[in-house]
């Protein structure tokens, strides 16, 4: 009975149930957007089995606290003492060189210890795993490649086992195939043992990534407990490379989000603002509704319906009002769901597996739910609060509930008022923000620069110097093109986290200096040219040339940020440098250049040392080519790739600006940016339609006495002030309690801000004076009607 009653009354008042489902759409539509990723990204278990078991162990640095890779000897004592791994396994990936046919192409290859599938569990789908010869140190070559890399590049044809993949200058038979959907780490193609290559012996050099398993009986914080011990001896084993760190065991899943939780949950956080400004905009249209019904709600009392039966009979209006708002919210939300994974950076994590599950569904009926008791309870007892004589002997249009619900709806509005300068002020800060960050000075230009990513087979001393001829060719011959204004070419783009250690000035290190922290640089391989591609000032000295070779004398160039660590006042041109990168040769300091942020904008620069890549190659020898021109940089991409196929058909080309380059680095505070501001805006947008609604019902409540007054001598204006005045005292109101609000709030942002205080007043007047504006705009339609009311015909109707 009450079901059926409700969707009467509801399909009474068309426009007013459209209204309020699409107000309450919104509120549950973002909020189920949101959720979809979250459930994803964060809440989902991975997809291996026994998941929860799966960690990751690192070098953790006692002085600083951070994580690091790990070395080879590090690795093995760690695998060899303990006790609490069913497995355990390192590994070393990148993309590189692969060679099938006579076809070059790029491909994620991982380098992986024995252990490493069995930690995931991982069966083959065709053919099999690495065999106890092939996983041994000096073992035959072979390759497992997975499933989607055997449909892509082999059509999934049974009879790829046998077949030969080139890379890194040498052989490998593929051996197995994965099952669907495993590509750990990072969308790797094709996975080969470790030991082909020979393993660094320098527990200075943190080359490896590692994982574990735990055994079932084993929780993370026993396990943690015993690599601290076992890290605790090796530190006192070991003193000059082990003295300042230990171990750090973390579940995968929680270290594969950690760079990205805090921004979703903030988002989370925002869009349920959203939804309860959503709701109180539907309580305040069900409070003024309920002043039309009030006639009817003391008919129902005055034949017998208990105050109990009347609230029941409006939440089941509410309930059905919110079940309707969630299935237009869930077309929103996929939508929505669609646009966020468009939107976010390209490096969230488990991001592809977005989508509308059983879980999201869950969330959304229970998200309804809940919404449709925040917006319709309140209403509900004040609607059955009602004075039958009063009301039975008024009509409809005079009816009034009981004098609580102008109160209400007040504080609703002084409530989606507060809850919107919150929104506003953070995404204020975040705007601020992301300027700045866009305004900083980089030290380089990113302009007009065309990236042409290669990769040179190689896999020892001899062909690694080998390849370094290939870049010696192409260079020169790049600078010759027409509109190329410089060309160069760098192991790692600005931006991108490269190499970096310690370094020593005029003498050869000492072994305990070397497991002593000392002062540390960014370590950056370029070829001649680069300063003038990138756009970096040579401040003194002079430029990498093609006499820098190999058997010549070693070459550094530095930056002033270095200069000033190691050489405070001091000419640095001729000083002798020597660092960890590959060798101990001494290299002489030939030049001074400008500083960058070499860790993207957000970071300032820190010391840096230039070296020749002739004089540093390395087993997989990649270099990104940079050419500055003057005209569209991507018209010169295929004269690129035909240069280089001339020069090397064994070298895979893909192409990118640097600009675009750029952009990654400032994608995660974009995205923020972003969405915390449409959600902003949606916010202020709910509440000034709070503010006009609250202002246009009262004007309607109050026309005989605004009638009144002009007859007693009020001129219009004076009406318009006295109702903008009220709107402003609510907006006042919520402005008072939302700015001290905001004020705790963003602290949760200040992590993400980038030279711009929580605290900036800027922002906050800012946000005041928005809002003030955008109020008085809200009041200013009630207001001029108002001010036009006809004094003689609101006294006859009185």
């Amino acid at each position: 009975m009450d079901l059926k009653f409700a969707l009467r009354s509801l399909f009474k008042n068309p426009g007013f149930t459209l209204l309020a489902v699409a107000v309450m759409a919104l509120g549950i539509g973002a909020n189920t957007a949101v959720f979809s990723v979250v459930n994803s990204v964060l809440l989902k278990p991975l997809a291996y089995r026994d998941a929860d078991r799966i960690v990751t162990l690192s070098s953790l640095w006692r002085k600083s606290g951070s994580h690091g890779q790990v070395s080879g000897p590090d690795y093995h004592d760690w695998h060899d003492q303990s006790t609490a791994f069913s497995a355990m396994a390192y590994y070393d990936n990148e993309e590189t060189s692969v060679m099938i046919g006579s076809s070059a192409e790029y491909a994620a290859v991982a380098l992986v210890s024995p252990e490493f599938f069995q930690v995931f569990s991982m069966e083959p789908a065709v053919g099999r795993l690495f065999s106890g010869e092939e996983s041994k140190a000096g073992g035959a070559p072979a390759a497992v490649i997975s499933h989607s890399y055997w449909l892509n590049r082999f059509g999934g044809n049974p009879r790829v086992l046998g077949q030969t993949v080139r890379m890194l200058d040498k052989n490998f038979p593929i051996v197995g195939v994965l099952s669907p959907g495993f590509r750990f780490p990072d969308k790797t193609d094709i996975w080969v043992p470790a030991s082909t290559f020979p393993e660094s012996v320098e527990r200075s050099a943190h080359n490896y990534l590692v994982v574990g398993k735990l055994k079932p009986n084993v929780t993370l914080e026993q396990a943690q407990s015993q690599m601290t011990a076992i890290g605790t001896r090796l530190s006192q084993q070991y003193p000059a490379s082990n003295k300042n760190k230990n171990v750090a065991v973390t579940r995968m899943r929680d270290e594969m989000v950690s760079n990205i939780q805090l921004t979703l949950y903030v988002l989370l956080g925002a869009v349920a603002v959203v939804l309860l400004i959503s709701c109180a905009n539907v309580a305040n249209l069900l409070l003024a509704k309920a002043t039309t019904r009030t006639r009817e709600i003391a008919i129902r009392a005055a034949v017998g319906a208990s105050r109990g039966r009347i609230i029941r009979q409006l939440i089941v209006e509410s309930v059905l009002m919110s079940l309707g708002a969630a299935i237009v919210g869930l077309l929103l939300a996929v939508w929505g769901s669609a646009a966020l994974v468009g939107l976010a950076p390209a490096n969230i994590p488990r991001l592809a597996e977005t989508s509308i599950d059983g879980w999201v569904l869950a969330f959304t009926l229970v998200v309804s739910v809940v919404a449709s008791l925040l917006f319709g309870l309140a209403p509900a007892l004040h609607a059955s609060r009602v004075d039958l004589n009063d009301a039975l002997k008024q009509g409809a249009a005079r009816a009034v509930v009981g004098g609580g619900a102008g109160k209400l709806r007040g504080a609703l509005v002084v409530a989606e008022i507060a809850l919107s300068v919150v929104l506003l002020t953070g995404a204020g800060l975040l705007i601020r923000s992301f300027v700045a960050l866009n305004n900083v000075a980089l030290g380089y230009r990113p302009d007009h620069v065309l990236v042409m990513a290669t990769s040179v087979p190689a896999n020892d001393l001899k062909s690694a110097q080998r390849a370094s001829r290939f870049y010696k060719e192409l260079l020169p011959d790049l600078a010759t093109l027409p509109g190329v204004t410089a060309v160069g070419a760098t192991r790692t783009l600005p931006g991108h986290i490269g190499s970096n250690g310690s370094y020593w000035v005029d003498h050869f290190p000492t072994r305990e200096q070397m497991g002593a922290s000392g002062p540390g640089a960014v370590f950056s391989v370029v070829g001649p040219g680069t300063f003038a591609a990138l756009g970096i000032p040579l401040r003194t000295g002079r430029d990498f040339s093609a006499a820098d070779t190999y058997d010549a004398q070693f070459t550094a160039i530095v930056n002033e940020a270095f200069v000033r660590q190691s050489f405070p006042g001091q000419d640095p041109i001729g000083r002798v440098l020597y660092c960890g990168l590959d060798s101990m040769n001494g290299m002489r300091i030939i030049g001074v250049v400008g500083d960058v942020r070499q860790y993207g904008p957000s970071r300032p620069p820190v010391a840096e040392i230039y070296m020749p890549y002739e004089q540093h190659p390395e087993p997989s020898t990649a270099l990104n080519v940079l050419v500055r021109t003057g005209n569209d940089p991507a018209s010169l991409e295929e004269t690129l790739r035909r240069k280089a196929r001339a020069h090397s058909a064994e070298v895979p080309v893909k192409f990118t600006t640097l600009e675009e380059s750029l952009s990654e680095n400032v994608a995660a505070p974009r995205f923020r940016t972003l969405l915390l501001g449409s959600f902003a805006a949606l916010a202020v947008c709910l509440a000034m339609a709070g503010v006009y609604g609250v202002m246009a019902y009262l004007v309607g409540q109050r026309s005989n006495e605004i009638g009144l007054r002009m007859a007693l001598g009020a001129s219009p204006s004076d009406v318009w002030r006295l109702v903008v005045k009220e709107g402003m005292v609510l907006t006042g109101a919520g402005l008072v309690v939302g700015l001290v609000g905001a004020f705790a709030a963003t602290r949760l942002l200040q992590t993400m801000l980038f030279e711009v205080k929580t605290g900036d007043p800027v922002t906050y007047a800012a946000v005041a004076a928005l809002l003030a504006i955008v109020a008085m705009i809200a009041a200013y339609v009630p207001a001029r009607r108002a001010s036009r009311v006809d004094p003689l015909i609101a006294l006859r109707q009185e």
